[in-house]
């Protein structure tokens, strides 16, 4: 049903691009070089048949540069739209990819729902009216944000919890009135808050599109589950909103800031500007190809039908396009302003840094301008550092302020635990911050986000639990996901019910977390470590919208230990400013004859075997910063056989056990009030386990 009769259409202006709406209209503006004729289509709703009003745009009085626009009198919010443009179809020589049947997404839409989209009916039966995803017209700018503001909580305090907006909360055991959505995430902030963290880190949560799969995947009716095929960059996922058919998307999603930012818990946005949801050549059109193809992604100069593909998806975005860099930061900034976001984790961050001829480029235009945008000043952003055609930039990624996912970090620590020698140096490197990556370019240990598993690769449970992948379930013939998991079964691959191994398994996920939560640098832990969430092998889970993808509610009380020895593990280093250190650690006194501010030591007490092939050993003294802190030492022993380490003396201290991973059931880390003191000169530490101490 049409809203009313034709309504009145003015020139409008082309600034801002997108959408503007207030009291008396909504001016609409779009960016296309190329296009010769364009068309605005509105709808009532996103299940209209037929648009209800065309607005066809003159060349004359609706275009101005590059920019098309006109103004809709009286038009209320609510309303659903999509663009059509006519334009050259060169793909081959100039790369334009116009095609006036085709309704295009706003590219800068605040909402935008999907109700007559479907990506395996236009490949089959090609394009049909109206059947395009469509844009809805947002007017909650009167949103009550009662006081809110971004956390801004130092990088060094940060402990970040990756987790998916769906997975969360789907199981049925979440017991959440809205599963799967922003609401239900909000429902589950207790517990949240009970662990400790202080930032959620959530996988993609601006509009994706769920059918983006291979066709194996979709002849199995699986979906692209984890949102990595992003289509519409302002908008949050209509699949998380409960009302995304009233345009609630944005108060959906400030509602679950201004819930997180209340309970002291930031919020870090998993964004994915290096390709989208428009695929290779043989994908759909929804927006940018329509609009300006030639600009927006990185073409071959002898063929610009084929794309260059550094990501793995088909194409890559030409990120450092002045169109393109201008459209990302003001994305970006949006997040920031208007939905009080805390920071970014940039996907493949690497394929950012390449020029349009697909090549790395010093100072990427587009990362220097994030780096230095006033509005991101205070935002965490964080590169995955590198690509999916072999661009590694761990410790040297572009710019100074941008944090990284250590990969040297995962894969030396995974080395180190599951036995192998001559890594003592390597270990020590990486519980330290990793200056050998990062102080040697003028950064900090808060450039290094350590962690030990992510969404991408083998849980916790299953790192201790699986030798190699178990991908079948996933369509592609086992091809995807990781060979190199760096990962140790224990004795048996996948599930088993000897309790030795299970005990080990058990140690092992401690020592992991452990080693994590003690090293200097920012901690990510990936949701459900804590509780050994398992996908029964699969390494690579981007497709499983089911048990396999989801956090299991049973385990929070069946892992009950697990559980506790984490969020002690999180409590003890809240209360250790020595292990959040903004600074490098010297080997140098703070005070004059005073300790240093680390001590490293092998079992014996001397220097440890830094560079031996046989090397499983090490321990390390950190000196509180100040008087009121306690002393830390800890000693790792990654060798299948005990060993016993001699005791640092620090004169009028003594050692109190804080925890030890050999203990199982797990000793959850003893608060300072419980702890026994040990007055003996040494400890015996068992194989593949490690012990805290304080010093009071």
């Amino acid at each position: 049903m049409s809203p009313g009769p034709p309504f009145p259409v003015t020139p409008g202006h082309r600034y801002p691009p997108g959408v503007s709406f207030d009291e008396t209209g909504v001016n609409f503006s779009i960016f296309s070089r190329h296009a010769t004729a364009v068309e605005l289509l509105l709808y009532a709703d996103a299940h209209s048949p037929e648009p209800f009003q065309i607005v066809a745009l003159d060349p004359e009085v609706n275009h101005t540069f590059f920019s098309w626009h006109a103004r809709v009198e009286g038009l209320p919010a609510g309303v659903h739209f999509t663009w059509r443009m006519a334009g050259p179809h060169d793909p081959r020589g100039r790369g334009l990819r116009f095609d006036a049947r085709v309704e295009l997404l706003d590219p800068c839409a605040r909402a935008v729902n999907r109700a007559g989209w479907d990506r395996w009916r236009r490949r089959r039966v090609g394009i049909l009216p109206h059947d395009s995803p469509r844009a809805v017209i947002v007017a909650d700018h009167d949103y009550d944000w009662e006081g809110d503001v971004p956390l801004r909580l130092p990088a060094e305090d940060m402990i970040i919890y990756e987790l998916h907006v769906g997975g969360f909360t789907r199981h049925p055991a979440a017991g959440v009135r809205h599963p799967g959505t922003f609401q239900g995430l909000s429902e589950k902030i207790p517990y949240l808050q009970s662990l400790g963290i202080t930032h959620v880190e959530l996988m993609p949560v601006m509009a994706f599109d769920e059918q983006d799969v291979p066709q194996g995947v979709h002849d199995l009716g699986l979906t692209n589950f984890w949102g990595y095929s992003t289509h519409s960059f302002f908008s949050p996922h209509p699949g998380y909103c409960v009302t995304p058919e009233a345009g609630t998307h944005r108060r959906e999603f400030r509602d679950l800031v201004k819930a997180l930012h209340r309970a002291g818990i930031g919020v870090i946005l998993d964004v994915v500007f290096n390709h989208t949801a428009e695929g290779g050549a043989d994908g759909p059109v929804l927006n940018f190809k329509g609009f300006g193809n030639e600009s927006f992604y990185l073409l071959d100069s002898l063929d610009k039908s084929r794309y260059l593909d550094f990501t793995g998806c088909g194409h890559t975005v030409n990120a450092n396009h002045p169109l393109v860099t201008r459209f990302i930061v003001d994305c970006l900034e949006y997040w920031v302003r208007e939905m009080h976001v805390d920071g970014f984790r940039f996907d493949l961050a690497s394929a950012l840094a390449r020029g349009e001829d697909g090549r790395p480029l010093h100072d990427p235009p587009v990362l220097w301008a994030i780096e230095l945008s006033d509005v991101l000043a205070h935002t965490e952003i964080i590169a995955e550092a590198w690509d999916a055609a072999g661009l590694y930039q761990v410790g040297s990624f572009p710019g100074y302020r941008w944090m990284e996912w250590n990969g040297r970090y995962r894969d030396s620590v995974r080395r180190f635990v599951r036995g192998e020698g001559g890594l003592v140096g390597e270990v020590a490197s990486r519980i330290a911050g990793s200056s050998d990556l990062y102080q040697v370019n003028q950064r900090l240990p808060i450039n290094s986000i350590n962690f030990i598993t992510c969404h991408d690769g083998f849980t916790l449970w299953d790192l201790v639990s699986y030798d190699r992948k178990h991908n079948q379930g996933n369509g592609e013939d086992s091809r995807d996901g990781s060979d190199e998991n760096l990962s140790w079964n224990g004795g048996a691959e996948g599930e088993t019910r000897d309790p030795a191994i299970l005990a080990l398994r058990r140690r092992q996920a401690r020592n992991f977390m452990a080693l994590l939560l003690l090293s200097q640098g920012v901690p990510m832990i990936l949701a459900g470590d804590e509780v050994l969430r398992t996908q029964g092998g699969n390494n690579n889970a981007w497709c499983q919208d089911n048990p396999t993808g989801w956090f299991d509610w049973e385990r929070v009380e069946t892992q009950g230990d697990m559980r506790r020895f984490v969020t002690g593990l999180v409590a003890l280093r809240k209360r250790h400013p020595s292990l959040r250190r903004r600074r490098f650690l010297s080997g140098r006194p703070r005070v004059q004859d005073g300790p240093p501010d680390i001590e490293w030591q092998g079992p014996e007490g001397g220097p440890p075997d830094w560079n031996g092939p046989q090397g499983h050993c090490l321990a390390f003294t950190l000196t509180g910063r100040d008087p009121h802190e306690p002393d830390l030492h800890v000693m790792i022993n990654m060798g299948a056989e005990g060993r016993s380490f001699r005791l640092p003396q620090r004169p009028g201290k003594l050692w109190g056990l804080v925890l030890d991973t050999a203990r199982d059931p797990a000793m959850a880390p003893v608060p300072p009030e419980e702890q026994i003191p040990i007055r003996r000169d040494g400890i015996y530490l068992e194989g593949r386990a490690l012990i805290v101490l304080e010093g009071r």
